[in-house]
């Protein structure tokens, strides 16, 4: 039977919740800062989301595939796996409600963020169960030093290298090379090719984690302040010379991320796993069928912005301006009302599901 750390499921919810809540407001031009990310360097609250998700991928490796053995049927399930969630990942961008329902080729985007968490699981996942902890660390460090050298010191096409959004940025310049019109954007994509390589250390700091959670280690909640505190130390003095930025998702951004995702996965552990206080049991709730409920808010929240009421406005804009737009209220305020009510509505049948004992595995 596996272990389960109360902690652990309580963050992976709130952290879906928290991605579902920042990707639907009711419009992108009235957003109150936080809920946005930065607009290159730097990071805001929204800004840590999608790391967290990552950094527990890693934590929850750890409680999968610890005791199981390395054989075919470990690598067959770590494989379908991934291509379930590389899978969902690219019928969400190629869908359209015209017929064929396919997005013409060219417009169809590659990357993503389920199919970054699939190619993330992946290659954590067969690290873990390839090697020790020790050595671990080692391919830790090798990623994100070696990342960091190539970024900033590799030149694109006889230009000096650049961490700006310019066409002499190598993570940029090869993701416009390999995908082309495939981007989220003309010159880049978020979810690129390179940046994928310091994400898998994302989850691999998780792992970390992981390890410490299911140790015999007495003060576990000591720990992993402590490693937190260090890696937001680490993070922030690396900025200086390699700045954190999550468009680029850089070894400084995943240093600073992992050590914040520490620190609030250590105060939930405190209080719920050792002084066995009770909340967060919506959050439970949503972490069991995290990424069908992710899967769902994304692509219910794409037809809603397909589906035309008038020939400007989308049924998702007619249901923000008649439901929640008024005078008395700011706009900022009427887009984030919009942002939680869907959220309501998420953990509403998070908990349908958790009660009617009903879990996708991706």
């Amino acid at each position: 039977m596996k272990e389960r750390i109360l902690s652990v499921d309580i963050f992976r919810g709130a952290t879906i919740v928290l991605m579902i809540l920042v990707n639907t407001p009711g419009t992108w031009s009235a957003v109150y800062a936080p809920f946005l990310h930065a607009e290159w360097h730097g990071y805001t609250p929204t800004d840590l989301v999608f790391p967290f998700f990552l950094f527990i991928v890693g934590t929850s490796i750890v409680f999968s595939y610890k005791n199981k053995p390395t054989n075919a049927g470990t690598y067959k399930k770590i494989i379908v796996r991934t291509l379930k969630l590389i899978g969902l990942g690219l019928f969400l961008g190629a869908f359209t409600l015209t017929f064929p329902f396919i997005k013409d080729f060219e417009n169809i985007r590659f990357p993503g963020v389920l199919q970054r968490i699939g190619v993330v699981f992946f290659f954590a996942s067969i690290l873990f169960i390839n090697f020790k902890w020790k050595t671990l660390i080692g391919i830790c460090a090798a990623i994100l030093i070696g990342y960091w050298l190539l970024m900033g010191f590799v030149p694109v096409e006889g230009m000096e290298s650049t961490l700006e959004r310019a066409p002499n940025n190598l993570a940029n310049w090869l993701d416009v090379k390999v995908f082309g019109t495939h981007n989220y954007k003309a010159d880049y994509d978020p979810e690129g090719l390179l940046s994928t390589l310091p994400a898998i250390c994302s989850s691999i700091l998780g792992i970390f984690t992981g390890l410490i959670l299911t140790s015999k280690q007495p003060k576990k909640a000591t720990i992993l302040m402590g490693l937190g505190g260090s890696l937001l130390i680490i993070g922030h003095l690396w900025d200086i010379i390699f700045p954190i930025n999550k468009a680029l998702w850089t070894s400084s951004f995943v240093l600073v991320t992992a050590g914040w995702a520490n620190l609030v996965l250590a105060l939930i552990y405190y209080l719920t796993d050792v002084q066995k206080i009770k909340f967060g049991s919506i959050f439970r709730y949503a972490g069991a069928n995290a990424i069908i409920l992710y899967f769902l808010s994304s692509f219910i929240s794409k037809i809603m912005g397909m589906i035309k009421i008038k020939e400007d406005q989308s049924l998702h804009g007619w249901l923000f301006d008649t439901v929640y737009v008024h005078d008395f209220l700011s706009m900022q305020l009427s887009s984030l009302l919009y942002g939680l009510s869907v959220v309501a509505f998420y953990c509403l049948l998070a908990y349908f599901l958790y009660r009617r004992k009903i879990f996708f595995k991706v």
